[in-house]
């Protein structure tokens, strides 16, 4: 199944800009990630219900969500296992 990952966060927020390179990472890996700021992508943010940042949601490719993670603290390993999982 192909999937992508959207990634909510917002500039001013301390755990997104520490998760920023490891998502930054798991788009050099080949994973297809859109970052979505809440600030300016209201339609995003109010169509899948997202509520504090970091959010990541993954969906197929219509855009159905399959699963979410939210909050920081989580290593590249953490993240690749969450997606593949």
């Amino acid at each position: 199944m192909n999937k992508g990952i959207l990634y909510f966060s917002a500039p001013w927020c301390g755990p997104c800009q520490a998760l920023g390179p490891i998502v930054d990472q798991l788009g050099n890996e080949g994973i297809n990630i859109k970052k979505v700021n809440i600030d300016y992508e209201t339609d995003l943010t109010t169509k899948y219900n997202v509520r504090n940042v970091p959010t990541l949601v993954l969906t197929d490719l219509n855009g159905n969500e399959i699963k979410r993670l939210v909050g920081g603290g989580k290593t590249l390993e953490q993240l690749k296992s969450w997606y593949n999982g």
